[in-house]
């Protein structure tokens, strides 16, 4: 049987709407990719930067309003240091390679994490980029690195006792909203979809708060292998789901 293409899973979704407005992806697989190719890990984290191009450029074409790549978490820090070293230069290679194409697709790249521990030419790229694209407004690019959600409930709640404690705020007055509004992802819409690759079944400590309701898309393919027809496998997948929130279909 012969598989759907990338551009016949496009036309489907363009027929059935409900586009999601924001999808999250767990980008996993790269070390088992290049360890099925006898290779040593940061040719596997390479070869998943053509994905990031991919998904980025399916999501322009399939017109959603947010992106959000789980690059780089806070756990990654205990890896090796070698291969640490790899993965923050190849994040400067990745933004000096496609910030013009970034641009040009009227990409806005946000950069969303402890950032205070990257090295300081890595976040001085990271901060390029960022200030580049600050002003287009096609796709919304969110870039999560040394991220942790557990950490970034912990630094909202945090915040949000330093304003009352300062009296900027009634701790009575709190509400889910409130709290949101101290999050890294404050003014984005919360994940409809989250996309994890690789088959794994874990949500890793991404975005703990924000996936409340968001729609889980386990994908068997390395992220080296993902594609844009990948992306639109998983949208298609969505739009034939019925979201309730807790409720009940009349």
């Amino acid at each position: 049987m012969q598989s759907t293409t990338a551009a016949e899973l496009l036309a489907q979704i363009r027929v059935h709407g409900a586009v999601p407005r924001h999808v999250a992806i767990i980008m996993d697989g790269n070390g088992r990719w290049a360890r099925e190719r006898r290779m040593p890990r940061p040719f596997g984290h390479r070869s998943g930067m053509r994905a990031v191009r991919e998904v980025v450029e399916g999501a322009v074409e399939v017109g959603l309003d947010v992106l959000s790549l789980f690059a780089f978490s806070q756990e990654n820090w205990q890896r090796p240091t070698t291969e640490i070293d790899a993965l923050m230069a190849l994040l400067q290679e990745y933004i000096a390679r496609e910030s013009d194409e970034l641009h040009a697709r009227g990409v806005r790249v946000r950069a969303l994490g402890a950032l205070d521990r990257l090295a300081p030419a890595a976040a001085a790229a990271v901060q390029r980029v960022v200030a580049r694209t600050a002003e287009n407004d096609r796709l919304t690019f969110n870039l999560f690195i040394s991220y942790s959600g557990r950490a970034e409930v912990v630094r909202a709640a945090r915040l949000l006792a330093e304003d009352a404690a300062a009296g900027r705020i009634d701790p009575a007055a709190i509400d889910e909203s409130t709290f949101a509004a101290r999050l890294y992802t404050d003014g984005c819409p919360d994940p409809d979809l989250l996309i994890r690759t690789s088959g794994e079944q874990r949500v890793s400590n991404f975005l703990l708060w924000q996936m409340a309701y968001s729609e889980l898309f386990l994908s068997p393919v390395l992220w080296p292998d993902f594609t844009r027809g990948d992306l639109y496998a998983a949208i298609r997948d969505y739009q034939l789901r019925e979201r309730r929130f807790g409720r009940v279909s009349a």
